[in-house]
C-alpha cells in the first residue's frame, strides 16, 4: 500500500472512530483551515482557489449548522444557527466581491467557537474523571 493510500486509510479511520466531540472539534479545525487558505487566495487574487476553499468552508458551517440540536440546546442552539448563518452569508460575499476581511471575521468567530468548545469538552471530560473518582 503507498503512503498516500495509508495515510487516507489512517484518515478514514480516524473519523470513523471519532467521540463526536472529536468530530466536532475536527470539523471547525477543517472550517478553520479552508478559511485560512482561502485567505491566502483571495489575496494572492486566485479566484479558482478562493471558490474552492471557500466552498469546502461553507459546508463544514453548514453541516455544523444541520447538526444543531435545539430541544438539548435551547438558546445556545439557537444563537449558534445565528452565527453559522452570519459565516456563511460572509462566506458568500468574500466569494463574491473577494473580500478577504469577510474571511478574517469568519476566521476570528470560528477559532472563538473552537476555543471554546475545547474548554467545554475539558471541562465535561475533567467533571467525568472525577465523578468516577468519587464512585470508588
Amino acid at each position: 500500500m503507498s503512503q498516500n493510500k495509508a495515510l487516507q486509510k489512517y484518515k478514514q479511520t480516524s473519523v470513523t472512530s471519532a467521540s463526536r466531540e472529536k468530530l466536532l472539534l475536527m470539523m471547525y479545525e477543517g472550517a478553520i483551515k479552508f478559511t485560512k487558505k482561502a485567505v491566502i487566495a483571495c489575496e494572492a487574487k486566485n479566484i479558482g482557489d478562493r471558490g474552492l476553499y471557500i466552498g469546502k468552508a461553507y459546508d463544514i458551517i453548514m453541516e455544523l449548522n444541520n447538526t444543531l440540536n435545539f430541544e438539548v440546546g435551547g438558546e445556545i442552539a439557537k444563537n449558534l444557527e445565528q452565527l453559522y448563518m452570519f459565516m456563511t452569508d460572509q462566506l458568500t460575499q468574500a466569494n463574491i466581491t473577494g473580500d478577504a476581511n469577510k474571511l478574517h471575521v469568519v476566521l476570528k468567530l470560528l477559532n472563538t467557537l473552537n476555543e471554546g468548545w475545547i474548554k467545554a469538552i475539558d471541562s465535561l471530560k475533567k467533571q467525568k474523571t472525577d465523578s468516577l473518582g468519587s464512585d470508588r
